[in-house]
C-alpha cells in the first residue's frame, strides 16, 4: 500500500452543504476503488492563482489515502468529471 494525497479546488459559488457533498463523493471514489481515507485537511477558501471558469475564489481540500497503485488513476477519472471541482491533483507522498 502506498500513501497518496488527493488536493481538490471546489468552486466558491456553491452551498456549504453542495460543498461537503462534493468532499464526500470523492471520498467515496476513493472507498470505492480500494483505497482507504486517512485524514482530510480543509484549508477553507483561497484566492486562485488565476481564474478558472470566471472564479477568483475556491476552497482547498487535500485528502490522504493508502491505496494500491492503481487506484489514483481511477479515482482521477471519477474526479475529472465532478461539476463542482475546478482543479485536482493526485500525487504519491514520500515514505520519508
Amino acid at each position: 500500500m502506498n500513501k497518496y494525497e488527493l488536493a481538490l479546488v471546489v468552486s466558491a459559488k456553491i452551498e456549504d452543504d453542495a460543498r461537503t457533498a462534493t468532499v464526500e463523493k470523492a471520498k467515496d471514489y476513493i472507498v470505492r476503488a480500494g483505497g482507504t481515507v486517512t485524514e482530510v485537511e480543509d484549508w477553507g477558501k483561497k484566492k486562485l492563482a488565476y481564474d478558472i471558469q470566471k472564479m477568483s475564489e475556491g476552497y482547498y481540500y487535500f485528502i490522504q489515502f493508502d491505496a494500491e497503485a492503481t487506484v489514483p488513476a481511477e479515482v482521477e477519472q471519477d474526479v475529472r468529471i465532478m461539476d463542482n471541482v475546478l482543479r485536482f491533483l493526485c500525487v504519491r507522498k514520500d515514505e520519508a
